[in-house]
């Protein structure tokens, strides 16, 4: 499964593949409107999990796209 990471950086979010030097997108707009992107993209992709950061760092949740391709099986 490919994995991303949404950061918040210089006033804009870069959707970034686990391990990459360069963003694969740079998204200017306020969060949840970056996380809809983020999620299209991924989808775009062919699926995958985005991880999503704080605002001023750390973790905040993952989200796998499509959801029938999340390993858990519970609810949430």
């Amino acid at each position: 499964m490919k994995n991303f990471h949404l950061v918040h950086d210089n006033g804009v979010y870069k959707l970034k593949k686990e391990n990459a030097q360069r963003a694969s997108k740079i998204i200017d707009t306020n969060k949840p409107e970056a996380i809809k992107v983020a999620r299209d993209f991924i989808q775009n992709q062919g699926g995958g999990s985005l991880k999503i950061h704080k605002n001023g760092g750390g973790f905040q949740e993952e989200r796998t796209y499509p959801r029938a391709n999340d390993p858990k099986q519970s609810k949430g």
